[in-house]
C-alpha cells in the first residue's frame, strides 16, 4: 500500500483537458480553471515548444498526467521502454495525479488505436493488479484507473465493473478517476441504470471526475448507441448525473474533456464554469 504523500493531490476545483492552441489563453485569462490534464503521450520528449510550454504551465497549475498507451489490461508484460519515458516525464513534472484507462490496446508486437474492454473475471483481475503494481512502483506514486465506455457484455464475466473496481483498489492500493460520461455512455448502451451503477461504485477511492461529450447513433435493432467522443459539448442528462454524483460523494477535481473538434477558449472556459457551479452545490 503507499504512503499517503505519494496519492493524488488534486485541489477540488474544475480543470480543463489542456490543448497547445489555448496556451495564450490559459496564460493570460485561466478564468475558473484551477488545473490542468495533459496526455502523457504528447509530452515523452526531452525537449522542444511543447516541454517549454509545459514547464511554464506546471508554474501556475497543479497538472494531471492521463495515459493511454500503457495498456494495463494486455495479455503480455507492461511495454519497458514506455513505461521508462513516462517516469522520466513524471520525474521532472511531478505531477499532481496520474491516470490511466482499465482497458487495452496491445497484442503480441501490435498496438491498436482503441482502448479495448475486458471481462471481469478473477484471471483479468489478478492480471491488472500486477500491472497496476508495476506501474505504482516504478513511478513512486498511486495512479488512478478509470471506468471505460462499453459497448457490449461479456459472457465470462463473474462481478460487476464496480466490484472489480473495488477489488483493484484494495488490492493495489490505487486510486480511481470517474468519468460520469464514461458511465451514461455505458448504461445506455448496456441498458443498465446509470444511478445504481454510482451507487455501487467506491466513491470513497475516487481523486478525480470527468465529463466529456459523447456522439449519439444506433446499433443495429434501431437501439440508442452512443460514442465516447470527446468532441462535443456535455449533454444535459450527464450534468445530471454529475449532480447525483457530487451529492453522494462531496466535491472532487473535476475535469471537462474536449479531445476532437476543439473549440475556441471561451467555449471550453463556460463548460468549466459550469463544472465549477455543479461543485459550489455541494460541501465538503
Amino acid at each position: 500500500m503507499l504512503d499517503s504523500a505519494r496519492h493524488s493531490s488534486l485541489p477540488p476545483r474544475p480543470g480543463v483537458g489542456y490543448k497547445p492552441q489555448h496556451y495564450s489563453d490559459v496564460m493570460a485569462d485561466p478564468g475558473p480553471v484551477g488545473w490542468l490534464e495533459i496526455h502523457a503521450e504528447n509530452y515523452m520528449g526531452d525537449g522542444g515548444r511543447p516541454i517549454a510550454q509545459l514547464r511554464h504551465l506546471a508554474e501556475r497549475f497543479p497538472i494531471s498526467v492521463h495515459g493511454v498507451g500503457l495498456s494495463i489490461g494486455g495479455e503480455g508484460d507492461l511495454d519497458p521502454d514506455h513505461l521508462a519515458r513516462l517516469k522520466h516525464l513524471v520525474g521532472w513534472l511531478n505531477p499532481a495525479s496520474f491516470s490511466e484507462h482499465l482497458a487495452w490496446s496491445t497484442h503480441d508486437a501490435h498496438f491498436f488505436n482503441d482502448l479495448l474492454p475486458l471481462p471481469y473475471n478473477a484471471a483479468t483481475l489478478d492480471r491488472v493488479a500486477s500491472h497496476i503494481d508495476q506501474v505504482q512502483d516504478v513511478l513512486g506514486r498511486q495512479m488512478l484507473l478509470e471506468n471505460p465506455s462499453s459497448y457490449l457484455a461479456f459472457a465470462d464475466s463473474t462481478m460487476s465493473e464496480t466490484d472489480f473496481l473495488r477489488a483493484l483498489v484494495t488490492r493495489t492500493g490505487c486510486g480511481l478517476l470517474l468519468d460520469v460520461n464514461n458511465v451514461f455512455v455505458s448504461a445506455t448502451n448496456l441498458k443498465t441504470s446509470p444511478k445504481t451503477y454510482i451507487d455501487d461504485f467506491p466513491l470513497e477511492a475516487v481523486g478525480e471526475i470527468h465529463l466529456g461529450g459523447h456522439d449519439e447513433d444506433e446499433d443495429e435493432t434501431g437501439a440508442p448507441l452512443l460514442i465516447d467522443s470527446h468532441g462535443k459539448a456535455v449533454v444535459d442528462p450527464v450534468w445530471a448525473l454529475l449532480d447525483y454524483t457530487l451529492a453522494k460523494s462531496g466535491p472532487k477535481p473535476l475535469l471537462i474533456e474536449w479531445d476532437n473538434d476543439v473549440p475556441a477558449w471561451p467555449v471550453l472556459a463556460d463548460e468549466t464554469r459550469r463544472a465549477g457551479r455543479a461543485l459550489s452545490l455541494v460541501t465538503a
